[in-house]
């Protein structure tokens, strides 16, 4: 099937999930390949199957190399025992998973993977660039480029959020989870690429450690029940992949360098990935 028949499908069996971000309005048909509202805004599925959702232009850090750079590592396994951890929190119902800020795609291609494909799932992120690489995972899922402020989905229709290394917003979770779903947010610890950071920037500078205690504090103000688990493992670094290392971060952009630092780099052998996994229930 073609991708842009292959959105079509997906788009007429799940109209129900998705409004229209310039009127909140539910979408009500497809026509051609196209979506509707009915103040008649209309949204033409792309060729590559993918919806452009936004209504103003997005600023977007992420380039093509560094999204590149990301698939290479991604699909290398660095965030595999992650993606194990968020399965063991989905029940054996199908479910309507919601990826927030897919980027290229990995994760969520694995993830429906380790579901055996029973689950209808959305990947959206703000940069085009990450969602045409999506696209070419194999997996049933449907990708959009859309506003994490303002998103495209009705009230109480998702019932899994997953936000892997992505900003939030909580607001919005809350209005489009389903009662009885459930958060899964990532987000780096303390040691999380430690050994890259040092490479890097040495010790005792600004971009040698990192906190998370922002984000953290931020999530537990809105859901100060949630659970909490450290996950923590070490990453075989592919030979000849520590610069694709490097260009996935934005490590690559801070400060401070020290002079020999892609020589450390380039002689990394593993990586620490130190993370928490935070779950909260609607």
């Amino acid at each position: 099937m073609k991708k842009i028949d292959f959105g079509q499908k997906f788009m007429k069996q799940n109209l129900q999930l998705f409004r229209c971000p310039v009127c909140q309005t539910p979408f009500d048909e497809v026509v051609g390949y196209s979506l509707s509202c009915p103040h008649h805004h209309t949204f033409d599925i792309s060729k590559k199957g993918t919806l452009f959702f936004l209504t103003k232009q997005a600023n977007n850090e992420y380039d093509k190399s560094m999204l590149q750079a990301r698939h290479k590592i991604l699909q290398a396994g660095l965030f595999d025992p992650i993606v194990d951890a968020i399965a063991t929190y989905l029940g054996p119902e199908p479910e309507t998973i919601l990826d927030v800020g897919c980027g290229e795609g990995t994760p969520l291609a694995r993830l429906l993977a380790l579901r055996d494909g029973k689950d209808t799932a959305i990947g959206f992120d703000i940069s085009k660039d990450g969602i045409n690489l999506a696209t070419q995972q194999p997996a049933d899922a449907f990708f959009c480029v859309a506003d994490l402020a303002r998103l495209p989905f009705n009230d109480h229709t998702i019932s899994t959020i997953i936000d892997l290394f992505s900003p939030s917003a909580y607001d919005e979770f809350n209005r489009v989870a389903k009662t009885g779903g459930r958060l899964i947010k990532i987000i780096p610890n303390s040691d999380y690429l430690h050994e890259l950071r040092v490479a890097l920037f040495g010790t005792g500078q600004k971009n040698s450690s990192y906190s998370n205690n922002k984000v953290f504090d931020l999530f537990m103000t809105h859901y100060s029940s949630a659970s909490i688990d450290k996950l923590t493992y070490e990453f075989s670094i592919p030979k000849g992949m520590q610069q694709d290392l490097l260009t996935m971060t934005p490590l690559h952009w801070g400060k401070g360098r020290q002079d020999n630092a892609l020589q450390l780099v380039n002689a990394l052998k593993t990586i620490t990935v130190d993370v928490s996994v935070m779950v909260a229930d609607f």
